[in-house]
């Protein structure tokens, strides 16, 4: 099959006719006649490049070889095709699969609470992730109230403001990115609310016990150290009776959609409305629930749980069912109950 062009034809045929110029200008500068005998080339846009190249050899009177490849290379660098990267085509197709190989395996892995990519794979899903199976601290635990150190502790100075926030459905919980001045201190730091996010069941066990619901406040200080408060939740009466004011007003601006982002009137978050009122807690040292699962993470877990309706739980769990990473081994570390 004939593969070129009638560009590349047209350039083929005029270098045939400028080397047997040339030759014949060389033959004649060193006393040799052309024969008289061999015919005249004729170039033309129709013409076979075998065609040319054995009129080519004729007429300067060496034999054709049937099999021997006659290399002609025009403007090879002005001419070549190239892709969007400057790339020739070989090249480019070789860039491209090679690109679409390593796009499948830089893509963000999607972990989830069930199924191949749940809690069990985490660590395997990525690199980053290798602290999920690794790590010696991770949470969430089960605390056993026996076995806790039990005595005085400081308590957690609480500073909280009506605020703006924004609720967001991220594909793996309802989290409310809260703006506003609000904060935690204790050991000694500032922690700075940064979102709060919700959990069915509740993560955190007592005493083998899980609760339906759970919320997580994520405050960190100026060191970028996190401080999580984990409030339990436990159901209460049905329809109104039992509803958690807080609660009442984030579902109310719920996203369905997984990415959709609300926005929730200034001032309408007060955080207040869902601590419980006994200020005592659990203190240990741990980690993110979620991958990464970075370690180094205080958490301050309430005794108390708060309450929310049967009606507002069940609005949650038709939208995340369950969204709870099991809890993972103590390996020694101390809680503290702040009595």
């Amino acid at each position: 099959m004939n593969t070129l062009n009638p560009v590349s034809r047209i350039l083929a045929g005029l270098l045939c006719i400028v080397a047997l110029e040339t030759f014949a200008a060389d033959q004649s500068a060193a006393g040799h006649k052309p024969p008289a005998s061999k015919p005249d080339v004729e170039a033309s846009t129709a013409s076979n490049p075998k065609e040319v190249g054995a009129k080519v050899r004729e007429s300067l009177g060496v034999d054709t070889v049937p099999n021997k490849k006659l290399t002609l290379t025009v403007g090879a660098k002005a001419h070549a095709a190239t892709d969007e990267h400057g790339s020739s085509p070989a090249r480019s197709t070789k860039r491209r699969s090679s690109h679409k190989k390593n796009s499948a395996h830089a893509g963000e892995a999607h972990w989830a609470y069930e199924g191949e990519n749940g809690p069990q794979t985490w660590a395997r899903l990525k690199a980053e992730f290798s602290v999920c199976g690794m790590g010696k601290r991770q949470s969430p635990i089960n605390i056993e109230s026996g076995t806790t150190l039990q005595g005085p502790a400081e308590p957690v100075q609480f500073s909280y403001t009506p605020s703006s926030a924004t609720v967001v459905n991220n594909g793996h919980t309802i989290q409310v990115d809260v703006q506003g001045d609000n904060s935690i201190t204790v050991r000694g730091s500032t922690y700075r609310l940064v979102q709060f996010h919700f959990h069915t069941p509740s993560e955190e066990q007592i005493n083998a016990r899980r609760f339906p619901m759970v919320a997580h406040l994520v405050h960190k200080n100026a060191e970028g150290q996190l401080a999580v408060v984990a409030v339990l939740l436990d159901t209460g009466g049905t329809g109104g009776n039992g509803n958690n004011m807080l609660i009442d007003k984030v579902w109310t601006y719920m996203p369905l959609d997984n990415g959709d982002r609300v926005r929730m009137p200034p001032g309408l978050l007060n955080l207040y409305e869902l601590l419980p009122s006994d200020p005592r807690y659990y203190q240990f040292m741990g980690s993110l629930t979620t991958p990464p699962c970075t370690e180094g993470v205080l958490w301050i877990v309430f005794k108390q749980p708060a309450t929310i309706s049967q009606n507002q739980y069940r609005l949650f769990t038709q939208i995340y069912a369950n969204n709870a990473r099991p809890v993972q081994a103590l390996n020694g570390r101390a809680v503290r109950e702040a009595q």
